[in-house]
């Protein structure tokens, strides 16, 4: 996984281009009718429920368009909300408030949608061993502050991007010519570049799943679409050679029954990439 510095350096890159993006070289609604030192305040208010996320990206929104703006919170990141909630106060020079409006309410309204599907993911889990993953099925500029929110619900971040992890899929194996020259050329290519990155890969049936096994250094093994059946055949046979994910068109009717198959992980796109916004507004007071 990245490092903290890399993934604090993610966010700060999503927050310069979404207020390249939107302002351009100026905020002119505001600049044509609002005095530049004209003080105000807003209220970050909550019209749905679930669980919030993005408080701490936001501060981060207001201390890059104006550091001089005061954040005053009541409900913290990953905490249940209701309709009617007051999330924080917003104190400043309103042209900063209204410059760093849109992109607080665009990111808190996703994220808060992300951390709330993944919480109810979590809740079905619980009382078993396997934890909830993501994957790279992610908003393309936005990933850090998705996979932020995922944690944020009580899950847990897949790699970040394809360079921090190894993953041998479907396409990797068949272009390499099969699953066993897959890994033993990773292996060779990680050993020649003086990289130390876990490898995970991909298995379509029980067949590929025991020639996996017959290769050493393999951190996970990805069941990729597998039946009930044939997961639990799976889980037996790798035992504690490595660890175990389950992955492909699971849903909270079935994500239960993949979990009591044994596995230690379970991926869901559906976590970023399949999610209704929360409906929060920013509100002069």
């Amino acid at each position: 996984m990245i490092s903290e510095e890399q993934f604090q350096r993610e966010l700060d890159l999503i927050i310069a281009n979404a207020i390249r993006e939107d302002v351009g070289d100026g905020d002119h609604s505001s600049l044509a009718c609002i005095p530049k030192d004209a003080q105000g305040k807003a209220k970050l208010l909550v019209k749905d429920t679930g669980i919030i996320a993005g408080v701490a990206f936001a501060k981060k929104v207001f201390a890059y368009v104006d550091p001089e703006m005061e954040i005053e919170t009541f409900i913290d990141d990953g905490q249940k909300v209701s309709h009617g909630d007051v999330v924080f106060h917003v104190t400043g020079r309103s042209q900063s408030i209204l410059k760093a409006e849109r992109l607080v309410l665009n990111a808190m309204q996703r994220m808060s949608a992300i951390a709330t599907k993944t919480n109810y993911f979590v809740s079905l889990l619980e009382g078993t061993t396997a934890k909830i993953l993501d994957t790279r099925k992610t908003t393309p500029g936005l990933r850090a502050a998705e996979k932020w929110a995922v944690k944020i619900g009580g899950g847990e971040n897949h790699r970040f991007a394809l360079y921090d992890m190894i993953m041998l899929k479907d396409n990797h194996i068949d272009f390499a010519g099969g699953i066993t020259k897959a890994i033993e050329k990773t292996k060779t290519y990680l050993a020649e570049n003086n990289k130390d990155l876990k490898i995970i890969v991909e298995a379509r049936d029980i067949d590929e799943v025991k020639e996996i096994l017959k290769s050493s250094g393999v951190y996970r093994i990805l069941l990729d679409n597998f039946t009930f059946e044939m997961t639990r055949e799976a889980v037996t046979l790798i035992g504690n050679t490595c660890l175990t994910e389950s992955s492909g068109n699971i849903n909270e009717n079935t994500i239960r029954q993949y979990a009591e198959c044994g596995v230690n992980y379970i991926s869901s796109g559906a976590l970023t990439h399949s999610v209704y916004n929360m409906d929060l507004s920013l509100k002069a007071i």
